[in-house]
């Protein structure tokens, strides 16, 4: 069978990722390879936190030069198509090549996706500078700041640091996690990290380097084993490295860059000088939607999305869920009509296996962004609807137990909370969310009947 090889020179390293998974590379990698300048814009990608699984994924690119196919599965079919845009894959552990490529002035922008957990964000929306890893992080850049660190936001600033020393010149960030106004937060974080390792390297970070915002959508499962068998099948190429998605993709920017980079726009990227609405929206329609499906459809017992779109009572909870969201969308109601519509397209295709136990990772970190604000403004309102309370309670569910398997940066906290008598629970996890909320009497009434009805009494 024949294997992926390049036939032609790989573009020159001028774009570095941060997070080599899925969806980056059926995101932004896509971009960079349907750009109209993409022979002078290759990506150097680095995994994220180096597991066994992200490091087999990194030899699997090396060995295919970086190549692999992209498949696009739509309920009527598949295509095909080969990604050249990434040059050169390394590890997590590649801590001198990730200096040296920051530290080289034909890089201009580097791209990030690292998860909402990734950024080491405190309650201020801040580092979190009281965690033990970031405490060491920050006390091994003080002593050499070449020294090997693990974490995304020092080893963003050991590659800044690394890029001042060599006078390499301006740079621009672009985090393309689901983050509000991502850019602003990834901004602040890098900003205190810096400051706490050297005020004058915080102080030329913000005079050098940019962070912008961005809104990214493309829902982008784990590929099986039978993904990559029916890919080798159907193109007669062995791909070690194969990554499935839907035909949907979106991808909006907002900000100024501080140097070049590919021309995303021409590949169908939106440039908006507020990305805010559309972020908003994706964020609520479809990242809480995901988020509340996660919980409650996996507590009745269904493993992928397409399997609760087949379910009555997960239609009626997402609709409840949509209609209360959707009055806090700024962006055109008819728009906000259509997005909905295709989601529904969108989340009812078959033959996207997206499994709701790996959509559930990490819902401390999701709920307050995905879900939280929508109860806010709905309480601020004077209302309560079921559906912006069931997120919380199928999540509170979870934490118990029931569903998908918890896997949390903060599992061990939550979980304990979850413990004891479901009135407790519902409380003291509320509370550790948003105090605000958890002293909210009907909010609390609201979410013990809802976790009562998924079977937790």
């Amino acid at each position: 069978m024949k294997e992926l090889r390049r036939t032609v020179p790989a573009p020159p390293v001028r774009h570095v990722h941060l997070g080599l998974g899925n969806f980056f590379r059926a995101h932004q990698a896509w971009y960079s390879s349907h750009a109209t300048d993409a022979a002078g814009w290759g990506i150097a990608a680095f995994t994220g936190r180096g597991s066994q699984r992200s490091n087999a994924v990194a030899a699997a690119l090396t060995a295919q030069d970086g190549l692999y196919s992209l498949v696009t599965r739509a309920s009527d079919g598949d295509c095909f198509e080969v990604i050249n845009s990434i040059t050169r894959v390394h590890t997590a552990d590649d801590h001198a090549d990730w200096l040296g490529y920051l530290a080289d002035p034909r890089v201009q922008v580097v791209t990030t996706t690292v998860t909402e957990a990734g950024y080491l964000r405190g309650e201020d929306g801040g580092l979190d500078a009281d965690r033990p890893v970031v405490q060491a992080e920050v006390a091994a850049l003080r002593r050499d700041l070449t020294a090997p660190v693990r974490t995304a936001p020092a080893r963003l600033v050991a590659g800044l640091a690394a890029r001042r020393v060599s006078g390499a010149g301006p740079l621009t960030l672009v985090p393309c996690d689901n983050l509000p106004r991502n850019g602003a937060a990834v901004g602040s974080v890098i900003g205190d990290l810096a400051e706490l390792v050297d005020p004058q390297l915080s102080a030329w970070i913000a005079g050098n380097v940019t962070c912008v915002t961005t809104m990214v959508d493309r829902i982008t499962p784990v590929p099986t084993a039978d993904d990559l068998a029916g890919a080798q099948a159907e193109t007669g190429v062995r791909d070690r490295a194969a990554v499935v998605t839907e035909p949907f993709t979106e991808w909006v920017i907002g900000g100024e860059f501080a140097a070049g980079r590919p021309r995303w726009e021409d590949a169908g990227a939106t440039f908006a000088a507020d990305v805010a609405p559309f972020e908003q929206r994706k964020l609520s329609l479809l990242n809480g939607a995901h988020t509340m499906l996660a919980y409650a459809g996996s507590i009745r017992g269904h493993v992928t999305v397409a399997d609760a779109m087949r379910d009555p009572v997960c239609l009626r909870w997402l609709d409840e869920w949509w209609e209360a969201a959707s009055r806090h969308l700024t962006l055109p109601a008819t728009d906000n009509a259509a997005y909905r519509a295709a989601l529904t397209e969108r989340f009812a295709n078959p033959r996207m296996l997206h499994r709701l136990d790996q959509i559930a990772w990490d819902g401390s970190q999701k709920l307050p962004i995905r879900v939280l604000p929508t109860l806010r403004r709905e309480r601020a309102a004077g209302r309560l609807p079921s559906g912006a309370t069931r997120p919380v309670a199928a999540w509170v569910c979870h934490l118990r137990g029931a569903g998908a398997t918890v896997t949390d940066a903060r599992a061990a906290e939550f979980r304990q909370l979850a413990t004891g008598p479901l009135p407790d629970a519902v409380r003291l996890v509320l509370k550790a969310l948003d105090p605000d909320l958890a002293a909210d009497e009907a909010v609390i009434a609201a979410v013990l009947v809802q976790a009562t009805e998924l079977g937790q009494a």
